[in-house]
């Protein structure tokens, strides 16, 4: 009977550069979004200029993440900026479930579960945290 093929275990170098490259990968994504919805913001026909005196909050519709991204879609301004900061808060986020995903490829029980611990409790508060 043949054995099945093992994938390669990732060496800690190797790990360290599939981390650095997906943090630049969207730190750079994220910067690009927010560039992109800056530039249309300020191509808006009818921008009016700030009133700082009086305090207006922002649309309710822009905290669910289905109409940010049809928003950015059609190019609203606010919706990709919206989205560029989703992106910005994902990227650690995706960082850390790599890391279990590569210390699991390496069989490192403790660092897996320690990175999944880290992993939860972002999780948690990034859904449970403002309610």
């Amino acid at each position: 009977m043949q054995e099945s093929p093992r994938r390669p275990v990732l060496t800690d170098m190797q790990m360290d550069a599939a981390v650095a490259n997906m943090l630049r990968f969207g730190i750079s994504l994220a910067a690009t979004l927010m560039i992109l919805g800056g530039w249309f913001y300020l191509q808006h026909p009818t921008m009016q200029p700030a009133d700082y005196a009086h305090f207006h909050g922002s649309a309710t519709d822009l905290h669910n993440l289905g109409k940010v991204l049809t928003g950015s879609r059609l190019a609203d301004s606010t919706s990709v900026l919206e989205l560029g900061i989703v992106l910005l808060i994902a990227t650690p986020v995706a960082r850390v479930a790599l890391c279990v995903v590569d210390f699991a490829r390496q069989r490192d029980r403790l660092y897996v579960a320690v990175s999944f611990s880290v992993l939860l409790v972002l999780l948690y508060s990034l859904f449970r945290g403002g309610h």
